[in-house]
């Protein structure tokens, strides 16, 4: 028996999972050809077929560090890297396990290799192992007493000792798109180990249930068999081969995972139309209103990277210096997002979202930034000031280059009255402070700041 056969057994010889298992398990890939979304890791002359498939394998089993987001594919690489080589599967959660169950692992799998029978230790959410927990697997790895794949969803750099990076080849996984999921619930369907053609699901129906999966293979095949179950138990038959098929619509779905269908198209107007809503209700102070387009977003399965990224634009562009912290927060939740994902992002982006729209607000700084590129564009500037010019380099003080530049940290106010602009902008104004929030504070300083500096402007300032 190799790889590519389609012999129901599992990498310990124990039968496959029945009817009964769940559907996610049941339609799990036996075959690299069947892994999905994974194109960059399981394409010819890569290091996981070399490991995998029979055909190209030329290397020597090699210990491996999975990482990607939930539902991706983790725990299906690791089993078919323990059925290339009929290997004896474990598998370990390090939410539950300990060192204990670590070295009792470990044991029995140096037993099993004195039979000759190898072992593959999966270690899911490896990150959640403390140094000594990792520390304990290092033996096991160096001696080869086990093929160690463990897999976490966060950065392994930081997450992984750095004996157990070096000892193994680190694959990163892809988050799976619609196209990927879509191809898995089509198989789920018609394939007799999943639900055989007992029923069919309605293109709206596919689409609310890919949204609510996000890019979460596990769950997109939870969904479906929910569904599929109260699809057929309405249609007073039983989810099995030959039961003819039971129409799976969207009230289906909705009924089945207990969620309204959000009015939502992440592709169409829908999704323009609620993040538009979103950003003008953060930006109108309504944070009551935000907070239901935050959640309409999110409901709807929409990424939280994209979130995160319209809440760092309105901390920036409506909040700006009139809470200098907005924006701080705006960052905090997007990199607390990307490192924790759904459904506690949820909270988070809710701190932010409600940071971003209880705050005074101003688009100064916004209107500055365009005014200059405006000029800039327009062709107004003209050269540099002489003394403001790079006098680092042999010959510069010749031209002049620096020459009477004052340092400001010299003078007790830390502001000199010198020319920075160019000519033809001298006096020019940009930014103007609303005098809202902390541009209040910033309003008054710069006031004395133009003060200072148009001392040394001269009469042929200009005051735009």
């Amino acid at each position: 028996m190799d790889l590519f056969d389609a012999a129901a057994t599992d990498p310990a010889g124990t039968p496959a999972p029945g009817p009964e298992a769940p559907l996610a398990v049941r339609m799990r890939p036996r075959t690299l050809a069947e892994v999905v979304g994974q194109d960059h890791l399981v394409r010819p002359g890569s290091p996981l077929r070399a490991l995998v498939d029979p055909g190209e394998r030329r290397v020597a089993p090699s210990s491996l560090v999975l990482v990607g987001p939930p539902g991706t594919g983790k725990t299906t690489l690791a089993y078919l890297v323990a059925r290339a080589g009929h290997r004896h599967f474990v598998e370990l959660s390090a939410v539950s396990a300990g060192v204990r169950d670590v070295r009792a692992a470990v044991e029995a799998a140096r037993r099993a290799l004195l039979g000759g029978r190898e072992t593959v230790l999966f270690i899911d959410e490896v990150h959640r192992f403390s140094k000594a927990q990792q520390d304990a697997l290092l033996p096991s790895v160096e001696n080869r007493w086990v093929t160690l794949v463990a897999a976490t969803t966060e950065n392994p750099s930081f997450s992984v000792i750095s004996p157990l990076l070096s000892r193994s080849l680190v694959l990163t996984l892809r988050s799976l798109d619609a196209e990927a999921l879509s191809t898995l619930v089509a198989r789920a369907l018609v394939d007799p180990r999943g639900l055989a053609g007992a029923v069919s699901l309605d293109d709206d129906a596919l689409e609310h249930l890919l949204r609510l999966a996000g890019a979460d293979a596990r769950k997109a095949l939870t969904i479906l068999e929910a569904a599929a179950g109260a699809a057929v138990s309405g249609a007073g038959a039983a989810v099995a081969p030959g039961a003819g098929p039971a129409r799976v619509d969207l009230a289906t779905v909705e009924r089945a995972v207990d969620v309204a269908a959000v009015r939502y198209d992440r592709a169409g107007d829908q999704h323009y139309d609620v993040t538009s809503a979103f950003i003008k209700s953060m930006r109108g102070s309504d944070v009551d209103a935000a907070l239901h387009y935050l959640a309409r977003m999110l409901a709807a399965g929409e990424d939280p990277r994209f979130v995160a990224r319209r809440v760092m634009i309105a901390a920036a562009e409506d909040v700006g210096l009139a809470d200098p912290t907005a924006l701080g927060t705006a960052v905090a939740a997007a990199q607390a997002v990307a490192l924790v994902g759904m459904p506690e992002a949820r909270i988070i982006l809710a701190e932010a979202v409600v940071h971003v729209a209880t705050a005074p607000k101003s688009n100064a700084v916004y209107r500055a930034v365009d005014a200059a590129l405006a000029d800039v564009r327009a062709g107004r500037g003209g050269p540099v000031p002489a003394h403001l010019r790079d006098a680092h380099y042999a010959g510069a003080k010749a031209l002049g280059h620096g020459v009477g530049y004052v340092y400001p940290h010299d003078v007790p106010a830390g502001v000199v009255a010198q020319r920075y602009a160019p000519d033809d902008l001298l006096g020019t104004r940009y930014y103007a402070p609303s005098g809202r929030g902390h541009e209040r504070e910033v309003a008054a300083r710069l006031e004395r700041i133009r003060q200072v500096l148009a001392e040394e402007a001269g009469p042929g300032a200009v005051d735009r």
